[in-house]
């Protein structure tokens, strides 16, 4: 009896020995590994003086089409220096010495210098250590040295709208737009400072370091692919450019998974100087808050609606009269011409509004409305970026059939054109509603990681024969009609759509000379590996879509299938 108590108790101390030995080793990774830049800083108290909470963040990434991660937005160290009025002696040599070294204004050194009832004014900043060990030499009675760090974009202005940046909020930094607001639970980090008790950290963090669900902070990984943010951002800015437009935007994405590949729009800014800019709305993201009337590119939602609920199909038949009257309005094509009889295919190849508006009386304006909702468009994509807004459908609850015609095109209602991308992609998928997002990846400083995807909780809107129909018609659009057939890919199916939206006056009607254009695709039409969207605001000195975007699209098409080899389908 006395020989197995005393196995038992040299079993019992061998697994404490071993327990605490385990605990260590995670503490020892965590200090050494995770926090092993802080114990640098600490090293660096040797010569320079460092605030007590270093600025610091985790970083964003792009990811390249090998699945590389590459720099969006990370941290750059160096140093500042700050002198004390009350200890400077000769600020003639101070500054002759300094000046010599790093660029410094006459005028505002002596402004700060001469503040003798403070203690502390900051000189100079983002220094090198070269800088520092010239200014070291210098010995000036009053200089202090100081380590920091601050937010660095390697990109400049790449995907600004995206990321968005850090700033002051009061006296904190933290993100102010983009993925650095939406993200800040994960970026921020809320003590900087790892010199505490040791044997203390290890017990009062046991439970963070044994629980496998412990998340918080770390870093994000986003879907954007660089290259293709930098061709997209191209082309939105050459529009903008050439038609001098209030705004145009653009989106890749892939429809099936939701992932979003790029995202643009222009006037930009430079992350890197974001101080200087003076109209503050260039930060917001339009692409994801702004409300426009899309026009005749949610035609091919009604005609979606229309096969999905069995009240029409290709070969459907109806007179187009050019016009037709509604609760004392008139609506009519954009040519005002009749077409007489003609099918559902024309309808969408010479971007009928009467044709639409048939459809809709084909089913039954209760029913359209119901799939309008289905797709979304009166309610938040959920994409990870802050401020989204949600569509106006309000006009689809009258009892007015004017209103469900106008819907038909694209008039009357409004969206943002994330919502209208994310109802375009179930076309192109086989009918589910995808959620649109940017990050794809989080890796937490605990160890642990998160793969988002939200492909299983698509749901499904359209049947999947009636993604495959509306596929086939949009496909003959292009082949058929857009440009009279010229800019069809000879190998590649490409399924698209143009649309040209009148823009609504504040107290009511329509500008009759602004308009706002629009055009989607996605390619190869039966499986689509991206759907491109573009758009843009009162363009100069041009009408339709087909004349402003359908270069661009088709460019960033053949782009996009160069670039990814993507294989013919015909």
């Amino acid at each position: 009896m006395n020989n197995k108590g005393e196995k038992n108790r040299i079993r019992l101390i061998l697994f404490g020995f071993v327990f605490f030995a385990l605990i260590l080793g995670v503490r020892l990774y965590y200090i050494q590994i995770i926090h092993g830049s802080e114990y640098v800083d600490k090293a660096d108290r040797q010569y320079v003086s460092l605030a007590s909470n270093i600025f610091d963040r985790g970083n964003i990434f792009f990811q390249d089409k090998d699945g590389m991660p590459l720099a969006a937005a990370s941290l750059s160290t160096g140093y500042n220096i700050s002198i004390n009025p009350q200890k400077m002696t000769d600020l003639e040599v101070a500054y002759n010495g300094l000046s010599a070294i790093i660029p410094l204004d006459l005028d505002t050194f002596y402004l700060k210098a001469n503040q003798k009832s403070t203690v502390y004014q900051k000189i100079a900043e983002h220094l090198s250590p070269e800088m520092i060990n010239q200014v070291e030499e210098l010995k000036i009675p009053g200089l202090s040295i100081n380590k920091e760090r601050w937010r660095t974009y390697p990109g400049d202005s790449t995907a600004a709208r995206v990321l968005g940046f850090v700033g002051y909020d009061g006296d904190s930094l933290v993100g102010r737009y983009g993925l650095e607001k939406y993200y800040e639970d994960v970026l921020a980090r809320k003590n900087n400072q790892a010199y505490v008790n040791f044997f203390a950290e290890i017990f009062s963090n046991l439970k963070q370091t044994i629980d496998s669900n412990y998340k918080s902070e770390g870093e994000i990984i986003t879907s954007l692919e660089p290259t293709v943010e930098n061709y997209l951002e191209k082309k939105v800015t050459e529009i903008q450019a050439k038609y001098n437009s209030a705004v145009t935007g653009g989106i890749v994405i892939d429809p099936m998974t939701g992932e979003i590949i790029a995202l643009a729009a222009a006037p930009t800014f430079d992350l890197n100087n974001f101080s200087q800019e003076k109209d503050l709305s260039v930060f917001n993201n339009p692409l994801v808050e702004g409300l426009y009337e899309m026009g005749s590119i949610i035609k091919p939602l009604t005609m979606a609606a229309g096969i999905d609920s069995g009240a029409v199909n290709a070969e459907t038949i109806y007179n187009d009269t050019g016009s037709i009257t509604l609760d004392t309005y008139t609506i009519s094509n954009y040519d005002k011409k009749a077409r007489g009889q003609v099918n559902m295919q024309e309808v969408l190849n010479q971007s009928l509004n009467l044709g639409v508006s048939f459809v809709v009386r084909k089913m039954g304006k209760e029913k359209f409305a119901d799939y309008m909702r289905a797709f979304g468009l009166d309610e938040e994509t959920g994409i990870d970026l802050p401020s989204e807004n949600h569509g106006r459908m309000q006009n689809l609850e009258s009892p007015r059939d004017i209103e469900y015609a106008t819907a038909s095109f694209g008039q009357g209602i409004s969206m943002t054109p994330i919502e209208t991308v994310r109802a375009l992609s179930a076309l192109a998928n086989g009918g589910k509603l995808v959620t649109p997002h940017i990050v794809k990846r989080i890796n937490y400083t605990s160890g642990l990681f998160n793969n988002i995807s939200y492909v299983n909780e698509a749901k499904q809107v359209i049947k999947k024969e009636t993604s495959e129909e509306i596929s086939r018609m949009l496909t003959v659009v292009v082949d058929k009609a857009l440009a009279g057939g010229k800019v069809s890919l000879p190998n590649y199916s490409v399924a698209a759509k143009t649309g040209t939206a009148q823009i609504a006056k504040p107290g009511g009607g329509y500008y009759d000379d602004r308009w706002l254009h629009s055009f989607f695709g996605y390619f190869p039409s039966y499986n689509p590996k991206f759907l491109v969207f573009l758009y843009t605001v009162e363009p100069k000195g041009v009408d339709f879509a087909s004349q402003t975007l359908t270069t661009p699209f088709m460019d960033t098409a053949k782009f996009l299938i160069n670039y990814y080899n993507i294989a013919p389908d015909r």
